[in-house]
């Protein structure tokens, strides 16, 4: 992506800094071209263990169809303090933040770096905060992207507030927005930037590219027609995301509580086994509501058309 004149980003959560930092590495080793990275900012636990230990319950039958144990649903930071030390250390382009601003200090480490900040929003007071931690930009995110919802409250509603309204609703700010959610052709790219976008950040639009890491339930998904829509669930996670709508989030989302990470981390035994079954009924389908209109084709290929 980034040797094609976009920006490409590395996703560093569900990873160790080790992990995180080799993969930085390595790109540098591919190409001169600037890069981000996006780091998941760590949320105290909100969830009981009396729940946790219900919905756990409530996902036995599932666990038993697919001959696996449920994982060990635990609290985590992420590796959040060593990921800061290596970003400290090799200083990408960018680094953004989801799910929070982070603690005072952090971003002015970063920017003393070289680094530029960008804080992931879903609402003005996101916003205003976000700028207030010294954030260089903003990514607005509408409620249309595929995947976690970067929502600072991890119980708040879902989000119904189109891109679009939000942009309108943010484009008085003096600091530069960048659009996401339901980026998939270059007629989106153009409305997002007349109404004062400066970039696009999409997602959805390159998951069946060549050279995405794209699982082939999850691909063969997209594209297959058994998918009509998307919905947003905490059935997998614990925290609001958006995905195809399949069985699992069908039977399980009324029941399923708030608890990120722990329901990540109880259901990812489950899910890798669904994948590897080829069951795409009991796995995480992230997609954006613009799915159906996603392009198959190199990833420099899809950059082109979503700037054409």
């Amino acid at each position: 992506m980034s040797s094609a004149g976009g920006l490409g980003f590395l996703a560093a959560g569900y990873k160790t800094a080790d992990s995180m930092g080799a993969e930085i590495k390595a790109v540098r080793d591919l190409t001169d071209a600037p890069f981000g990275v996006n780091l998941f900012v760590p949320q105290p636990p909100i969830i009981r263990p009396d729940v946790l230990e219900q919905y756990a319950h409530s996902l036995a039958s599932d666990a038993s169809r697919l001959q696996v144990t449920l994982g060990d649903p635990r609290h985590d930071d992420d590796d959040w303090q060593n990921k800061l030390d290596v970003l400290y250390e090799l200083a990408p382009a960018v680094v953004s933040f989801t799910f929070d601003v982070p603690e005072a200090g952090i971003i002015t480490a970063l920017q003393e770096r070289g680094v530029s900040v960008t804080v992931t929003v879903t609402s003005r007071a996101e916003a205003k905060l976000a700028m207030a931690a010294g954030a260089d930009m903003l990514c607005v995110q509408g409620p249309e992207a595929g995947g976690h919802r970067g929502t600072f409250d991890p119980t708040a509603p879902a989000g119904v507030t189109p891109l679009h309204v939000l942009l309108n609703d943010l484009s008085s700010l003096e600091i530069p927005l960048i659009a996401a959610g339901g980026i998939v052709t270059g007629a989106d790219t153009r409305a997002a930037l007349s109404r004062g976008a400066v970039a696009v950040q999409a997602g959805t639009a390159f998951l069946r590219a060549d050279e995405a890491g794209t699982g082939a339930v999850h691909r063969a998904a997209l594209s297959s027609g058994q998918f009509t829509t998307t919905a947003v669930t905490k059935a997998f996670s614990g925290r609001y995301a958006r995905g195809l709508y399949n069985d699992f989030m069908r039977q399980h989302d009324p029941e399923a509580p708030f608890g990120y990470p722990e329901i990540h981390h109880l259901t990812r035994p489950l899910r890798a086994a669904a994948a590897g079954a080829g069951d795409s009924h009991r796995v995480n389908l992230w997609a954006g509501t613009g799915f159906n209109r996603s392009m198959v084709g190199s990833a420099r290929s899809i950059l082109a058309r979503l700037a054409t």
